[in-house]
């Protein structure tokens, strides 16, 4: 018999072709539904369990495990995802990823799949070329390219196995038992970073006689162990949460496929005798879907104690910074990015309230100090929350940059310019008060009556309007609040306070308080207020009010 060299390059151009169809098949799906399936994960994912189901629906849609935990580790920085939801959300990514080799299996091998794919290649490539200005025929067009690469990679690379499945004896390879295979699995999906295309080229070595059920089924529980590793490398360098994931992923994986591989040969044997299967390509991704199972059933009783565990793991890797949301996330998913936004500014509402109260005394409980020992630690406070919003305000424009990079439709565009006037005008507020912080420390700390009087206003004027501009703001659509009222009322009190203080100003002496002082305070006051008006105005906030 004529001896067939093994086409190397025919393979490789195989495996290739298949990784890039993967590709668009996944972007063609984020494309036309990315964001629908980011609302999924985040509406049903708040118990294990249906976290589970989440994670194997969106997985086998989207084809992609990777681009799943992205999005949980997206939900997870934000808050919107427990540790322990997240977990189940990757139990069944593992899962979902089971639909490849189904498909493959039932259609890959039963016909001409080249012929098969070139309608898909045909009308996906003119659709992707010449629909430019159409998005959603666009996207479809990539989906049609990536289902139609798919099939024609497998087909080159069941070829190149087809011509030499014959010439290959793999009796030396073998004598080393099962580990050789598991190992093998592990160490190429490892390498090629895709456990699909693996179980693929398994697949294909099976139907050519290359191994048996025992040997894939092996290389199939390596190829599980060795997808680990996308995950283990994209966390180096990474946030805490991150890498917490992907140690979960590894334990989750390497235990559930060590447990079945100590009772493999048994297994097959009675998966076999029970399903009466005369199909060993069927056979195998059966059994590659109860490994997957099995590992849910394995960790779905402990994953609120395993949450505990990685809970008190790489600590020193939590990101620092003072904000709460976006330092845990990428601006990669650019809908959560913003819902992180959100939240930053309901708690820079917040502090920038905590830090005006506070300069007024507003909701004071301790005796106040006397002396220059209440003034120098009173300023050091004042400055301290001053400098936290400042620090805030940078990481949320720091963070701003690298959302503008990302391809934003116009609500998104729109949603992101508003926040960021909302929080401009937060720090206008809160600036406005710092500026006059000073003066009024020395107003509470004088004997001036006058000023005294002056001051108490304000706090009452301050203390009512924040609450009559939050309250409203939860409101009915009919008694929300409204801008032009809100500046109205606080300019009209800004007429009444500097009549009042011309009216009584003949009662003043001269070692009081300057009356410019406190016209200052006045307008910087109403200033502050008028800015806050603002930033409510434009980014409705959720939070409590600080507490009084």
């Amino acid at each position: 018999m004529t001896e067939v060299p093994f086409d190397f390059w025919m393979f490789l151009a195989g495996l290739g072709i298949f990784l890039f169809g993967m590709r668009h098949l996944e972007d063609g799906i984020k494309g036309l539904a990315g964001k629908s399936f980011q609302r999924f994960i985040r509406r049903f994912t708040n118990r294990s369990w249906k976290g589970i189901l989440t994670g194997t629906f969106v997985t086998a849609i989207l084809q992609s495990s990777s681009m799943v935990t992205l999005l949980v580790l997206a939900f997870l920085g934000t808050g919107m995802l427990t540790l322990k939801s997240a977990l189940g959300v990757v139990l069944g990514a593992n899962l979902g990823t089971t639909i490849t080799a189904w498909v493959v299996a039932a259609l890959g091998f039963k016909m001409n799949i080249a012929d098969f794919s070139f309608p898909f290649l045909a009308v996906g490539i003119l659709s992707y070329l010449f629909l430019e200005s159409r998005p959603v025929l666009k996207n479809i067009g990539g989906f049609l390219i990536g289902f139609g690469l798919l099939f024609l990679g497998l087909d080159f690379m069941k070829d190149a196995l087809d011509a030499v499945a014959e010439q290959l004896d793999l009796s030396s390879f073998s004598r080393y038992g099962l580990w050789a295979f598991l190992l093998l699995g592990l160490i190429v999906t490892a390498l090629i970073q895709s456990s699909s295309a693996m179980i693929v080229i398994i697949l294909s070595a099976l139907n050519a006689g290359l191994i048996d059920v025992y040997q894939s089924f092996a290389m199939i529980i390596g190829a599980n162990m060795g997808t680990t590793s996308t995950l283990l490398l994209g966390s180096i360098g990474g946030t805490a949460d991150k890498k917490r994931l992907a140690v979960a992923n590894v334990i989750f994986n390497s235990s559930a496929g060590i447990i079945i591989f100590l009772v493999l040969e048994p297994l097959v044997d009675g998966v076999y005798s029970f399903f009466k299967m005369t199909d060993p390509l069927m056979e195998l991704v059966l059994l590659n879907t109860l490994l997957n199972l099995a590992g849910i059933l394995l960790f779905l009783p402990f994953l609120g104690a395993f949450q505990s565990f990685l809970k008190n793991r790489f600590k020193s890797a939590e990101p620092g910074g003072e904000t709460l949301y976006i330092k845990n996330i990428t601006a990669e998913f650019p809908d959560v990015a913003l819902k992180a936004i959100r939240d930053e500014l309901d708690h820079m509402y917040g502090y920038v309230l905590d830090f005006i109260y506070h300069n007024f005394s507003i909701g004071s409980i301790a005796g106040k100090p006397s002396g220059w020992k209440s003034i120098f630690q009173t300023a050091i406070n004042i400055n301290e929350k001053y400098d936290k919003i400042k620090r805030i305000e940078d990481e949320l424009t720091g963070f701003y940059a690298l959302l503008q990079e990302q391809n934003l439709d116009k609500d998104e565009a729109e949603e992101l310019t508003e926040s960021m006037l909302s929080l401009r005008s937060m720090v206008y507020g809160a600036k406005d008060i710092k500026d006059v912080a000073h003066n009024i420390s020395y107003m509470s700390e004088g004997e001036d009556p006058l000023a005294q009087e002056v001051l108490k206003r304000l706090q009452i004027f301050v203390k009512l309007q924040t609450e009559e501009v939050y309250h409203r703001n939860l409101s009915t659509e009919e008694n929300k609040f409204d801008l032009t009222e809100g500046i109205a009322k606080n300019e009209e009190f800004y007429k009444e306070m500097i009549a009042f203080l011309y009216e009584n100003i003949k009662h003043h002496t001269k070692k009081g308080v300057p009356i410019s002082t406190m016209t200052n305070v006045i307008k910087q006051t109403v200033s502050a207020m008028n800015n806050l008006c603002s930033a409510i105005h434009i980014k409705p906030v959720e939070n409590e009010l600080v507490e009084s």
